[in-house]
């Protein structure tokens, strides 16, 4: 007899995928809630991401309604025939208020080296808002009957969210473009077992 789903009685496998490289990106500016489309390197990493995760067993894609996440997800549902795709406000990347679209020489030029200690001063969605959304959004995913779940979306958000989920873990490495972190959801603890693998893209 299947056991019926819920929050701790239910193992689910959660796969982040960031999405496909911008030109913000390459230019290192704040990106958040500004929506700015793929550039046409990023199509190609994503068209690599898309070759690796078809030989997987995903279930579901769950996706960032913003256009760089969007456009990742929609080459990844290509790949896999059959599969669903879903968007889903919450899982956006953190809002920057006036820090979007600047670099980082913009930002210590207009409001100095200590800016980050100050950032929701400037209208920076906190982590505390970010993760609650987020873990909001993790709840439903443990009701779904699917047990492996893609989800693509953003670098702050992901690395925000492997903190509050897997708390034991350090994690230094800065998440790439189209990169795969696997995240088993146990009934004991969260457990990372793949973290910012981007071997797809030297296939």
């Amino acid at each position: 007899m299947k056991k019926q789903i819920g929050w701790r009685d239910n193992m689910k496998t959660i796969g982040f995928v960031r999405h496909g490289i911008t030109e913000w990106n390459k230019e290192r500016r704040w990106q958040g809630a500004t929506d700015i489309p793929l550039a046409e390197e990023g199509v190609r990493e994503a068209h690599l991401a898309a070759s690796r995760l078809a030989e997987e067993d995903w279930e579901i894609i769950y996706a960032s309604p913003l256009k760089r996440a969007r456009e990742t997800a929609e080459i990844i549902r290509e790949a896999i025939p059959g599969i669903d795709l879903r968007f889903d406000e919450r899982l956006k990347e953190v809002y920057g208020g006036n820090l979007e679209g600047t670099t980082e020489e913009e930002r210590v030029k207009k409001w100095g080296t200590d800016w980050r200690i100050r950032a929701e001063e400037y209208g920076m969605e906190s982590d505390s808002d970010m993760t609650a959304r987020g873990m909001a959004f993790l709840e439903e995913v443990r009701k779904l009957p699917e047990e492996r779940i893609l989800i693509v979306s953003h670098g702050g958000f992901i690395s925000r969210m492997l903190k509050a989920m897997t708390p034991e873990r350090e994690y230094t490495e800065r998440l790439l473009n189209t990169s795969l972190t696997v995240v088993e959801l146990r009934d004991d603890r969260n457990l990372c077992t793949l973290y910012n693998c981007t071997k797809h893209l030297n296939a």
